[in-house]
C-alpha cells in the first residue's frame, strides 16, 4: 500500500507564505505523477498542481487560481513534493491533500489536474489564511 503524509499547514494572514511537503512510501521512480488538490466544505476537489516524478526535470501544471504564486517540486531522493505557496488569498483556505500515480504515459495538459489521473491520496493538511 502507497502512503502519502502531508505536513506543513497553518494559518497566515493574507500575503503570507507557506510551504507544504508530501512524502510518499515509493520513490518517485515507481510513483512518476505527483499533485496537490483542495477542497472546501460543499465544494468539489480541485487539482491545483502536479508534476511528474521521474528522473529528470518533471512537466508542472497549474491551476488558473493559483498560477504565479504557487510552485511544485520534487526532491526524488527524499521522496517529497513541495507545493510553496506565496501572496496567499483567503480564498486559497481549503483541506489540501496530496496526491500520487504511477502512469504508464504522459497526461493531456487540458486534463492533468484532473482526479482521474490520481491512484493515491493522503490525508490532507488544512491551510487556513486570515485577512
Amino acid at each position: 500500500q502507497v502512503q502519502l503524509v502531508e505536513s506543513g499547514g497553518g494559518s497566515v494572514q493574507a500575503g503570507g507564505s507557506l510551504r507544504l511537503s508530501c512524502t510518499a512510501s515509493r520513490p518517485f521512480s515507481s510513483l512518476n505523477y505527483m499533485g496537490w488538490f483542495r477542497q472546501t466544505p460543499g465544494n468539489e476537489r480541485e487539482g491545483i498542481a502536479s508534476i511528474f516524478g521521474s528522473a529528470g526535470i518533471g512537466e508542472t501544471y497549474y491551476a488558473d487560481s493559483v498560477k504565479g504564486r504557487f510552485t511544485i517540486s520534487r526532491d526524488n531522493a527524499k521522496k517529497t513534493v513541495y507545493l510553496q505557496m506565496d501572496s496567499l488569498k483567503p480564498e486559497d483556505t481549503a483541506m489540501y491533500t496530496c496526491a500520487a500515480s504511477n502512469l504508464g504515459r504522459g497526461v493531456p495538459t487540458t486534463t492533468a489536474l484532473e482526479e482521474r489521473h490520481f491512484a493515491y491520496w493522503g490525508q490532507g493538511t488544512q491551510v487556513t489564511v486570515s485577512s
